[in-house]
């Protein structure tokens, strides 16, 4: 991806126009392949300033796609009477320094930290060996199996990286599921209880909670699903994925 940031100098009296005029260019944006999110601001310290940010898909996809493609003439059309307001137009490659500040607690501490998962996993795999469908799955499962899920867990909410440091990380883990040919019934039953679990164990049951945490439930049961199968081939080395809020904040009320 590329980063296309813009800085307008907008003359006194002409700013809500210039607003309302980005307001309906940024219509195009959203329906543009090639555009992944933007964002205009104005600055407080000198309000005739705006920076405009559009993520690309690619500088090349911005540069023909975009300009050569069906949403490009609307957009334009609404922009044309700021173009001589342009005081710089850049294009910028992302680097590995990005992350969320502490305003923002992450999904580990809202949760109640690495106990609140270890209550989760304990409760969780004690219904799991009472299930018809996954119990055979987990019968000579390790006993400290469940402390080694909270760790996962905890590591990918946003706590301690003791799965990576103490368990060998992704590579470990991926290892528990090869071969393992879970079917689909398996992984809704195993997400299912899962929940369960987490109704019974106190777990936030905010819908922002909730919602981001069943979103990375069902994506990593359903990478175990596809990595479980016989002849699969999945990528060996990753590191553990870090799941964050996503669309919606905590919710404090």
């Amino acid at each position: 991806m590329i980063v296309e940031y813009i800085r307008y100098a907008i003359a006194e009296g002409r700013a809500e126009e210039f607003e309302a005029a980005y307001a309906r260019a940024a219509r195009s944006l959203a329906a543009a392949p090639q555009c992944v999110d933007y964002e205009l601001s104005r600055c407080v310290d000198e309000p005739a300033s705006y920076i405009l940010r559009i993520t690309w898909t690619s500088a090349r996809d911005h540069m023909e796609g975009f300009r050569s493609g069906e949403h490009f003439r609307a957009f334009f059309t609404e922009i044309r009477p700021y173009v001589n307001d342009i005081a710089e137009m850049r294009h910028y490659e992302r680097t590995a320094v990005r992350g969320s500040g502490g305003s923002v607690p992450t999904m580990h501490e809202w949760a109640g930290g690495s106990e609140a998962f270890e209550r989760l996993t304990t409760r969780f795999y004690e219904l799991v060996l009472d299930d018809e469908l996954i119990g055979p799955l987990f019968k000579n499962m390790d006993p400290h199996h469940p402390h080694y899920v909270a760790m996962w867990l905890s590591e990918v909410f946003g706590g301690p990286s003791r799965y990576t440091d103490e368990r060998g990380g992704y590579r470990h883990m991926l290892s528990m599921h090869l071969g393992k040919a879970i079917t689909e019934p398996m992984r809704r039953r195993w997400v299912s209880l899962l929940m369960d679990a987490a109704d019974e164990v106190g777990l936030p049951d905010d819908p922002e909670f909730r919602a981001a945490f069943a979103g990375y439930i069902e994506w990593g049961t359903r990478l175990a699903l596809g990595n479980s199968q016989p002849g699969a081939t999945p990528l060996q080395d990753a590191p553990v994925p870090h799941w964050g809020w996503g669309v919606a904040p905590p919710y404090t009320g």
